[in-house]
C-alpha cells in the first residue's frame, strides 16, 4: 500500500488514483496568483485535489470546487477534502471537464481563478491502464476542451493557471489567443542549472498585459534545492 503524502498542513492519500504527487502539481499550485483575492475557484483534473488544497491553505477563497473525471481519483479527492481542515470549502464533481463546464455556462455562474496540472502526453505512448491513460494523456483532455471550457466559464477579471511541457508553450498559447485568453504570466522550469527547460507555468487572462517573465531552477545538485524553490515551495513541503 502506498504510503499517504504528508505536507505541513494536510495530507494526501493516493492508493486509489493513477496520478500520484508529483513536482508538476506542487509548483502550480504554490505558484498561481491568488493575491487577487479570487472569491471561487476550480482545480480542472482533481487527481487527488493536491491544487485545490493548497489553494484553501493560501486564500480564503469561500467556494473552491474540483472537476475529475476518472472515479477513483475522485473518490480519492473528496476522501482528502474531507479529510483536511477546509472541508466546508471543497467540494469535488465527478464529470469530464466539457460537460461540466457546460453546466456552469448554463447556470451562468463563472469562477475568479481556474487552475490545471491537465494531462499533457500524446495518444502513441498510451498504456492498457485506462485510468494512467485519463490522468496523463491528452485524449482524456486536450487543450482546446481544457481552453474552450476555462473560456465560457472564467470570470471577466478572472486568472487561469497551467503547467504545461516546455515543448508545448507555444501552441498552448496561441490555442488560448483563440480564446481571447491571453498570456499575463510565465515561469520556465529547469531541473538545474545545466538541464533544458522542462516545464512552463502560464497564466492567461481576458485583458491583455505586458507578459511578466520568469525562470525558475529547481535543484542545485541532487537533493539540494535553490533558495527560489525553497521560498515557493516552503510553506508546505515538511522538509522546506
Amino acid at each position: 500500500m502506498l504510503k499517504p503524502f504528508q505536507f505541513k498542513e494536510f495530507t494526501i492519500h493516493q492508493d486509489k488514483t493513477a496520478m500520484k504527487v508529483g513536482t508538476d502539481g506542487v509548483l502550480l499550485g504554490a505558484w498561481c496568483a491568488v493575491d487577487y483575492l479570487p472569491d471561487s475557484i476550480l482545480d480542472v483534473g482533481a487527481g487527488t485535489g493536491l491544487i485545490a488544497l493548497m489553494l484553501a491553505q493560501r486564500c480564503d477563497a469561500m467556494t473552491i470546487d474540483a472537476v475529475e473525471i476518472d472515479e477513483n481519483a475522485y473518490e480519492q479527492t473528496v476522501e482528502n477534502f474531507e479529510q483536511s481542515d477546509w472541508g466546508d470549502r471543497l467540494y469535488c464533481y465527478n464529470a469530464s471537464f466539457a460537460e461540466f463546464a457546460d453546466e456552469i455556462a448554463q447556470e451562468e455562474e463563472t469562477y475568479d481563478a481556474i487552475v490545471s496540472n491537465p494531462p499533457f502526453y500524446t495518444d502513441e505512448f498510451e498504456t492498457d491502464n485506462e485510468s494512467r491513460n485519463k490522468a496523463r494523456f491528452t485524449s482524456a483532455l486536450s487543450f482546446e476542451t481544457l481552453l474552450s471550457g476555462v473560456a465560457k466559464i472564467l470570470s471577466k477579471n478572472g486568472v487561469f493557471s497551467v503547467i504545461v511541457p516546455y515543448k508545448e508553450e507555444e501552441r498552448f498559447i496561441n490555442l488560448a489567443k483563440e480564446h481571447h485568453l491571453f498570456l499575463n504570466r510565465v515561469c520556465n522550469v529547469q531541473g538545474n542549472v545545466n538541464s533544458v527547460i522542462k516545464r512552463s507555468l502560464l497564466a492567461f487572462s481576458f485583458d491583455k498585459k505586458e507578459v511578466e517573465k520568469n525562470n525558475l531552477i529547481i535543484e542545485i545538485e541532487r537533493h539540494k534545492y535553490t533558495q527560489a524553490y525553497i521560498d515557493l515551495t516552503k510553506d508546505f513541503y515538511l522538509k522546506m
